[in-house]
């Protein structure tokens, strides 16, 4: 199954990810469960943030830190008795504008999304949705927002499950 779980920031997306990834794991002996973080330190606060995350993971849980190449990490770490919980695809979405090249980032969503298609392994993918709030006033705001937009569509049309997160609550627009 292919999950999208979206939301606000601080709204309850990855707690709800990491559960559901918790659940499936513990359905059956043997299964494994893949934490693909996407976020870079870039800085003390981030570090923080990482670390937080980390020390909250459960026991036994592997985590593969990856900033660009999912598409790779699906491939490579792909196996039916295997979760992958992907966190997050808008902080991905960013390192990707941040190559400042339009062909590669293409390239890596196109990857992604043709891996993502012959995955066998349990994906959970966690992102922020970015269509709720105001129009952002700058060139590179509005081509975040868009791209990430664009890239949610585009999964929710291949994805089994699509819930959103408000208050910490899930709402399901696909089960």
């Amino acid at each position: 199954m292919k999950q999208l779980i979206l939301g606000g920031a601080r709204s309850g997306k990855t707690a709800l990810a990491e559960q559901r990834a918790q659940d499936w794991r513990a359905a059956e002996e043997g299964r494994q469960v893949y934490y693909l973080a996407t976020a870079n330190a870039g800085d003390g606060e981030m570090s923080a943030r990482i670390k937080r995350h980390q020390d909250l993971r459960p026991e036994g849980w592997l985590t593969i830190e990856e900033p660009l190449d999912l598409a790779g990490v699906l491939s490579e770490h792909d196996d039916p008795d295997r979760c992958l919980l992907i966190d997050c695809l808008t902080l991905w979405v960013t390192n990707l504008l941040m190559l400042e090249d339009d062909d590669r980032m293409a390239e890596h969503m196109a990857a992604f999304e043709a891996a993502l298609a012959d995955c066998q392994a349990q994906i959970i993918m966690v992102s922020n949705e970015v269509g709720l709030g105001i129009v952002p006033m700058g060139e590179l705001t509005r081509k975040f927002q868009d791209q990430a937009g664009f890239l949610h569509q585009r999964l929710g049309q291949v994805c089994e499950r699509v819930t959103l997160t408000v208050a910490g609550l899930p709402m399901e627009f696909k089960a």
